[in-house]
């Protein structure tokens, strides 16, 4: 296109398109409009309007509606200098967005008036290794800045706790707490992927600390080789954001559960046994949140639910049970989506089918219901003995 032919061009586009300064679409952006960036992500990375969302030009058309799906409201674009703005609003129109505006001048003069500014937070490396994931609109670089600072504690690094553990350090989570007093077995590695034939003696603990350093070096790894007791529960729990519950045993859960009501922290459970498995959260934070003992008021014989020692399992199960447990602690720390809050999600390895069941919370429960009352770990450490 020629120059005479481009002027023309922008300037049929200008006509169609309307634009606002950036100090109007600052106050309209207070008053609920989105901003969005449509900038590159290296060009965003020296800085972007504050509380903008960042949607490179390339892929507006396919993630939009990803991330606003409702036409309605008011949306503002802008871009570096005010030319790819236009472009962008008139997609959005197309798309039925009947609200756009472009934001004249782009980020200069968005800049030059003095107008709030966010600075990147992600280093090279970061930008590099979570590319990916930044590019979704739920998760972006203030999602990667929140799974950055979060701290997820994992109860086992066995057959759940190892594919949770991988997934939850290659999306960047900042810290994971990783709790058990066993050591590797051979017998362990056909479904604890996280472990080597080589590690096969040493304690899980550093066996999972290892394997995920070099998986991904930015995440601190700490290690608590100890057994889960009524006497260290919540000192082992506490100032935690997400607790993963890969738990092979009755009395643990229960512990967790307890504590987890005490320190008002989200549980994600997960089981397995055989060729079956189920996965549920438990978030004491919301009122109409069930707890582990609305499912199991009591623990079942140990006839009625063996371990895998005794049952068996298909090595692949705890790898899909645990993803599936990792994608809801995802999910929680980054605020999105909707948790397996009051759903219990059971997996059928034999006939790939998956069944979700309700489950509300039971006024009448044990442990949160009305009438419920804590007499102490220990209490509970015992109840538990007994049943067994």
């Amino acid at each position: 296109m020629s120059s005479p032919d481009r002027d023309t061009w922008l300037s049929e586009l200008r006509a169609r398109i309307r634009q606002l300064p950036p100090a109007e679409a600052l106050a309209r952006q207070a008053q609920g409009a989105l901003l969005i960036d449509v900038r590159e992500e290296d060009e965003r990375r020296a800085g972007m309007p504050a509380g903008a969302l960042g949607l490179s030009r390339g892929f507006l058309e396919l993630r939009i509606e990803q991330a606003e799906p409702d036409r309605r409201r008011p949306l503002l674009v802008l871009c570096g200098s005010g030319q790819r703005s236009l472009l962008a609003a008139e997609a959005l129109q197309r798309l039925g967005y009947a609200d756009v505006a472009s934001v004249a001048g782009g980020f200069e003069r968005w800049k030059a008036e003095g107008l709030p500014v966010t600075q990147a937070t992600l280093d090279a490396d970061a930008a590099e290794r979570y590319a990916r994931q930044l590019r979704l609109p739920q998760v972006g670089e203030a999602g990667q800045a929140k799974l950055g600072a979060a701290k997820v504690v994992l109860l086992g690094a066995g057959g759940l706790g190892a594919p949770a553990a991988l997934y939850l350090a290659a999306a960047g989570v900042g810290r994971l707490t990783l709790i058990d007093d066993d050591r590797v077995e051979r017998s362990n590695l056909h479904r604890q992927v996280i472990h080597a034939d080589a590690r096969v003696g040493m304690a899980k603990t550093e066996s999972a600390r290892m394997t995920l350093a070099a998986l991904n070096p930015r995440v601190r790894v700490e290690t608590r080789t100890e057994r889960l007791r009524a006497d260290n529960v919540e000192r082992l729990l506490e100032g935690h954001d997400v607790l993963i519950d890969g738990a092979d045993n009755f009395p643990a859960r229960y512990l967790l559960a307890a504590a987890s009501l005490r320190l008002k922290l989200p549980m994600v459970y997960g089981a397995v046994e055989r060729f079956g498995g189920q996965v549920s959260v438990f978030d004491p934070r919301r009122a109409d949140s069930p707890c582990y003992r609305c499912l199991f008021p009591e623990p079942p014989s140990a006839a009625d639910a063996p371990n895998c020692s005794e049952a068996g399992v298909l090595g692949v199960l705890p790898g899909i049970v645990g993803l599936l447990q990792a994608t809801e602690a995802l999910k929680l720390l980054l605020g999105i989506g909707e948790p397996l809050v009051g759903r219990l999600l059971a997996f059928d390895a034999l006939a790939m089918r998956f069944r979700e069941t309700r489950l509300p919370r039971d006024p009448a429960c044990p442990g949160c219901g009305a009438g419920a009352v804590f007499r102490g770990y220990e209490d509970i450490a015992a109840f538990c003995a007994a049943a067994g």
